[in-house]
């Protein structure tokens, strides 16, 4: 069993080992300690919630969550999102996971950067979004003490200038795919209407969060 980290452990399997040196080989460190600090966020807000998932699938989503940002699963063609929830089946598909289960995994890694919709749907899906969403924009921080927020932090550091590093890190593994970011077609069309509208602006979001730079 590992040592707990704000009361959260991660699952004591082979499986989800293999997914902690998987990703730890494969990606930069920025990427692997921001997954792991995503798992114990969105494990503490099911915690708190009392949501009912599992922990090894919980695991998996979060930890595979950006890994389409990785050129070893970015492909020409998707969304990154989808790189790393294809990397993500294909991984559970290997380990005898059940059809059902994946596809909940999958989904939680396809839309962990669409929000408004995670929310509505299965606990695990909702809680890999939930996860990023708190160590990345500073959102769900009520409900989180400083406490186990510090101990997160302690556990996986978030190191220098960790905004602007996942800023650089989300640029690094689109730019040579930017047709893939056409994405919420509701903005543009606002935008086309009325020309003084101003759509909140992710870099900023990240930028004016509570966290420090």
């Amino acid at each position: 069993m590992t040592n707990a980290v704000a009361g959260i452990h991660v699952p004591d399997s082979s499986m989800a080992r293999e997914i902690t040196e998987l990703v730890k080989d494969t990606a930069s460190p920025l990427i692997f300690h921001h997954s792991s600090r995503v798992f114990y966020f969105a494990s503490l807000a099911g915690k708190r919630l009392g949501l009912k998932y599992d922990d090894e699938l919980l695991y998996a989503g979060c930890m595979f969550h950006d890994m389409g940002l990785t050129h070893q699963h970015s492909s020409d063609c998707c969304r990154f999102e989808v790189d790393g929830a294809n990397a993500a089946r294909d991984f559970l598909n290997s380990h005898g996971i059940n059809e059902r289960d994946i596809e909940r995994v999958w989904t939680a890694i396809a839309l962990h950067t669409t929000p408004g919709i995670p929310e509505h749907m299965h606990p695990l899906i909702a809680l890999v979004t939930a996860g990023v969403e708190t160590d990345v924009l500073g959102l769900h921080h009520e409900g989180l003490s400083a406490v186990d927020r510090d101990a997160v932090v302690q556990a996986h550091p978030r190191g220098d200038h960790f905004k602007e590093a996942i800023i650089q890190t989300f640029y690094n593994g689109i730019r040579h795919k930017p047709q893939t970011t056409f994405g919420n077609v509701k903005a543009d069309v606002i935008t086309d209407k009325e020309p003084g509208f101003l759509p909140d602006n992710f870099c900023s979001i990240i930028r004016q969060s509570c966290w420090p730079s």
